[in-house]
């Protein structure tokens, strides 16, 4: 029978401890992921404790008061703190979401947060996102028109209200990758499955009725590894923060490439 383990620099093991000195009565226990690649060190789980009493009600308002005030090491993303840039996507309590948007009051027990699973991690909670950002590139995400005549009028791309309610739960896409990174296929076939993310993003410019290349963009991704390594088990669409569907946008790319065939 085969044995698996992991290489001894890459277990987890038990971190530093911050420990609250004064007597709290409302306060809330953060075991957070540390990695330095400065340092042969392995990954350790630093413990924190927080004042929720003088603390926000998010996770992200926690981890920014640990980096001002106790630990000035530990480093994240974070931008808007409105669930809009998707900086601060990360694993909390087992679930990938974004920081800014999940309630500590939601987690029951200790908070244990990891960075995005199956990436590289570049520090701390902070993951290596230049693959999936090359696999966005690839599908040309901006709209594509056909080349217009030199002696022809330049006119504005218009849509009807019915045509811009296609869009819905599409454009909302906010680019965290947490559908992405909560995917099997994609920890498998990475480098070549495109993953929930990117293929929501195709969808979207392919239900944009005033591209006219959508021909061409479902002939693209008309491939067995880009887009059929997904097997619609909804990991995506249970994990996406802002409440998309990237499993039902697959299955339309899917549709659209038969019934054009």
């Amino acid at each position: 029978m085969a044995e698996f383990t992991l290489p001894s620099n890459s277990k987890v093991v038990e971190g530093r401890i911050y420990k609250n000195v004064q007597k709290l009565e409302d306060s809330k226990i953060l075991k957070i992921y540390r990695w330095n690649p400065e340092t042969n060190d392995n990954p350790r789980l630093d413990t924190y404790e927080i004042d929720l009493k003088v603390c926000g009600p998010m996770v992200l308002d926690a981890l920014i008061k640990i980096k001002d005030e106790i630990d000035t090491t530990l480093t994240f993303r974070r931008s808007c703190r409105e669930g809009i840039c998707g900086s601060c996507a990360m694993n909390i309590d087992g679930i990938n979401t974004l920081a800014c948007l999940k309630p500590m009051k939601e987690v029951k027990g200790d908070i244990k947060i990891y960075p995005l699973p199956h990436m590289r991690v570049i520090k701390d909670l902070v993951p290596d996102l230049s693959e999936a950002y090359k696999q966005l590139e690839s599908i040309k995400p901006w709209l594509q028109k056909d080349k217009e005549n030199s002696g022809q009028k330049k006119e504005e791309s218009r849509q009807t209200p019915q045509q811009r309610t296609k869009l819905d739960g599409l454009w909302e896409c906010v680019l965290c990758f947490c559908c992405t990174t909560s995917c099997p296929s994609y920890w498998w076939n990475s480098e070549k499955y495109l993953g929930p993310a990117v293929l929501l993003q195709a969808s979207r410019w392919i239900n944009d009725t005033r591209d006219t290349k959508t021909k061409e963009r479902l002939k693209d991704l008309d491939d067995s590894l880009k887009l059929y390594r997904c097997h619609s088990i909804m990991n995506c669409t249970r994990s996406c923060p802002k409440n998309l569907n990237p499993a039902k946008a697959i299955a339309d790319i899917k549709k659209s490439i038969v019934t054009q065939k």
